[in-house]
Parts: structure tokens; C-alpha cells; sequence
């Protein structure tokens, strides 16, 4: 069950948040003020905190400092009532998770809590992200990696779905000089195209119908960190040339503002799709192209890393052996031959999920092939998979769209998180083959 501490020194605000968590099944704490805050959370840690930014015996800031000091890794909302954007930004850069203005729309919030304590879950402190693998392969891309975060130079990092991009970049920015400043992350992809623009840039007061407060924009919270704006090539052409003139500039414009405001920040580019193409096929500009990729990285799929695959499934059951109550402790040697010489098309997130669920199932210490399909995890010959030689990649990506659509039921948002790729993808995907609609309902 999830747990949340709201603060707020409005008792009817309170009790209105109260109200909606409970509700969506969470258990709920509530406190009045700071020093009521931090007691209750004393006595019971939860991973989140939503609290009010000004009370009258303290800030958010004074509650999320001695959170974190209890429990470094609790996510923090701020709640507020003032549309301050520099205020913003200061709670932004001093870690908080998110900052939403009064009145308070709950599904904005309850999308932003599970937001925050999902990235928690899938993004571990430091010390505990490191890229987990001891092939030559993974090796030479961590020294690498470090190598160039010493420097200020924006990164392109093109890898396949799954590889763990995020996870690099997190890398990278915890390897620089800029590793106390804020990492913000960004999916081009996840928002529609007029929202992108206010998500990146910001905007002011009246910039636009719906307006009504000022709000900072990701590079404005990433001032003097890492900005990662993952899934590039999904930016519309539109809002490039303005990506361009920030990245050569380095100044930004909010929307409905009269003045230019100066930023500081390293940007990593992630993409799933080769620019180059893109550029060729006119889908993407080839100046900002050449911009962003100033220091190419190549994080290589896990098939040509199989080394890393056992390291990674001992990885996985410290994991999530304690979680999922499983009584396994380890895999036969049967099963793990079997895993090695496994494809993995979804990376070493399709690895990460068939840990998680066999452990789930497993009965006894040892998981042999017993749990396993007939036709799950079979070789790499790629008949079995079919793969047939001379096929294009438009087909090979067709069959697997079709075999993932059939695989959930034809669940589009499932096939998307499945694939690494975002709904829109998948929608744009089913228009390009012509999928029949039935099989997408």
C-alpha cells in the first residue's frame, strides 16, 4: 500500500487530501505544521511527503530538510497557495520532487505522486545506480562515461529501448562537477506537442488561455545541472529551431515574456532511433542534430553483452527476492544457459521483468525451466524467433509491434511500456502498417 504524509496548517485542505488519498487506497498521515510534521514522520517514515509551502511556524523547505535527514530518499511535493517561480526553482534545485499551485486539481497530484515514487523505484540513490555488468563492453562505456562528464559538452547517447539510457545519463551526471546540482529529465514524447514548448521553456501569467500563474520551465529547474531530454527525435519539427537557438545561446525564452533569461545547464540527448535517419528522411534538423552531438555515446543492446547477463539476473533477485516473498535464491545452471543464449529484444528491461515475475512464481530455492512456456526464452536462432534472412527492418519491426499488440490483448499503453517506446509511437506505428483497428481496441 502506498503511504503519504500530507502537512498543510489548513484543516479543511487537510482533510480534502486526506480524503482523496484514502480513497485511491493509500495510507494516509496528516500534521498541521512543520515540528507536527517531522514528528509524525519520526514515528512513521513514508516514502512521500505533500506539503503546504508556507505555514506559521516554518516552510516546506524546513519540513523536507529534516525528512531527508531522517530518510534521505523520501520524495517531496510542495503544495502553494503564491505562483512564485523563483521560489520554484529553489525548492526544485533543493531536491524537491514536484510543485503544484492551490487550488490543487488531485488528479494532478495523485499523477505527480505516482510519478515521483515511481521514479524513485526505477531510479535508485547514488551508490546504488551504478551500471551493474563486468563484460569489456560495459567496462569501456562506464569508463567512458566518466571520462567525458568532466567536461561541459552536451552528450547524444543513441541506444535501443531498454538498454538503461537514463541510467547512463544519471551516470554521467553523478561523475561531473555538477553531480550537488539538479538532474531533471524530460520525455519529449510525453506530452503533446502545444504543452512541450511550456514544459521546457516555461511561461508567464496570461502566455495563453489557462495561464493563470506564472510556471518554470525544465531548462529554468535544471539551471546549473543536467537537463535530459529523453526520446529526442520524437520533438516536433516545430520546436526545434527554438531548441537550437538555447543550446548556442544558452538563454531561454519563457513563453509571454519580454526578456530572455540566462541558463546553465549540461543537456544529454536520449534517443531509441538514429538521427542520422531521422535527419535523412527529413524528420529531424540536421543543425540541431550536429549540435547535440558533440560527444556521441553508444550503449550497445544486451545481446552483445552477454557477459553482463548473469551479473545482471543476481542483480535483479537482490532485488526483488525480499519484495515479491519468494523462497528462490538462485537459478539452475539449465536456466541460466538458456538466459545467455536468449535474445532479448526488450533489453535488459524485458530481463529485469522475467526476474521479477519468475521469482513471483517460483516454489522452491531453485528456479529451473519448469516455470517456462514452451515457446518462451527460446535460442537465438533466428527461425525460432522469426527472423527470416533478407527480411527489412520495416518488417521485422511490423511482426514485432504485432506480436506485442497480441501479446497484451492489444492493450496499446501496455504494448508501449513493453517496448520501451511511448503510446504515441505505438499509435503512429498501427497508422503506418495499417493494423486493423480490431486488434488495437
Amino acid at each position: 500500500m502506498n503511504q503519504v504524509l500530507v502537512v498543510d496548517d489548513e484543516a479543511a485542505m487537510r482533510a480534502a487530501l486526506e480524503a482523496n488519498f484514502r480513497r485511491q487506497g493509500w495510507k494516509v498521515t496528516t500534521a498541521g505544521g512543520t515540528s507536527e510534521a517531522l514528528e509524525r514522520f519520526r514515528q512513521a517514515p513514508c516514502p512521500l511527503v505533500v506539503t503546504d509551502m508556507r505555514m506559521p511556524d516554518g516552510d516546506g523547505l524546513r519540513v523536507m530538510q529534516g525528512v531527508r535527514e531522517m530518510a534521505p530518499d523520501t520524495a517531496v511535493i510542495f503544495l502553494t497557495a503564491f505562483a512564485n517561480v523563483p521560489e520554484a526553482v529553489h525548492a526544485m534545485r533543493e531536491g524537491a520532487c514536484d510543485y503544484l499551485v492551490k487550488p490543487i486539481i488531485f488528479d494532478q497530484l495523485k499523477e505527480a505522486a505516482t510519478r515521483v515514487l515511481g521514479s524513485r523505484k526505477a531510479n535508485p540513490p547514488p551508490g546504488a545506480g551504478e551500471f551493474v555488468g563486468s563484460s569489456a563492453a560495459t567496462q569501456r562505456l562506464i569508463e567512458r562515461a566518466r571520462q567525458v562528464a568532466r567536461t561541459d559538452a552536451d552528450i547524444l547517447l543513441e541506444a535501443e529501448s531498454g538498454t538503461g539510457k537514463e541510467l547512463l545519463a544519471r551516470l554521467v551526471h553523478r561523475s561531473s562537477p555538477r553531480s550537488q546540482r539538479p538532474f531533471v529529465a524530460v520525455n519529449c514524447a510525453g506530452f503533446p506537442d502545444t504543452l512541450l514548448e511550456s514544459e521546457l521553456f516555461g511561461h508567464v501569467r496570461g502566455a495563453f488561455t489557462g495561464a493563470m500563474a506564472s510556471k518554470a520551465g525544465k531548462f529554468e529547474l535544471a539551471h546549473t545541472g543536467t537537463l535530459l531530454l529523453d526520446e529526442i527525435g520524437e520533438m516536433p519539427l516545430s520546436l526545434q529551431p527554438k531548441l537550437l537557438r538555447v543550446l548556442q545561446e544558452r538563454e531561454i525564452d519563457r513563453l509571454g515574456d519580454t526578456r530572455p533569461l540566462p541558463i546553465d545547464v549540461r543537456v544529454i540527448a536520449t534517443t531509441n532511433r538514429s538521427l542520422g535517419i531521422l535527419v535523412s528522411e527529413g524528420k529531424f534538423r540536421a543543425d540541431l542534430f550536429f549540435r547535440l552531438n558533440v560527444i556521441p555515446l553508444t550503449l550497445p543492446p544486451l545481446r552483445e553483452r552477454r557477459d553482463d547477463i548473469l551479473d545482471l539476473i543476481n542483480h535483479f533477485i537482490g532485488k526483488y527476492a525480499s519484495s515479491s516473498r519468494s523462497k528462490a535464491v538462485r537459478f539452475s545452471p539449465e536456466l541460466l544457459e538458456r538466459l545467455q543464449n536468449y535474445e532479448w529484444p526488450g533489453n535488459v528491461r524485458e530481463l529485469e521483468n522475467y526476474v521479477r515475475r519468475t521469482l513471483v512464481l517460483a516454489v522452491g530455492p531453485v528456479v529451473g525451466l519448469e516455470l517456462q512456456p514452451a515457446a518462451d526464452l527460446q535460442s537465438d536462432d533466428p527461425a525460432s524467433a522469426g527472423i527470416a534472412p533478407g527480411m527489412t527492418l520495416r518488417e521485422l519491426e511490423r511482426s514485432l509491434l504485432e506480436k506485442t499488440l497480441d501479446a497484451t490483448g492489444g492493450n496499446r499503453t501496455r504494448a508501449a511500456d513493453m517496448l520501451g517506446v511511448s503510446l504515441r509511437t505505438v499509435r503512429n506505428k498501427i497508422r503506418e502498417f495499417g493494423l486493423p483497428p480490431r486488434r488495437v481496441e
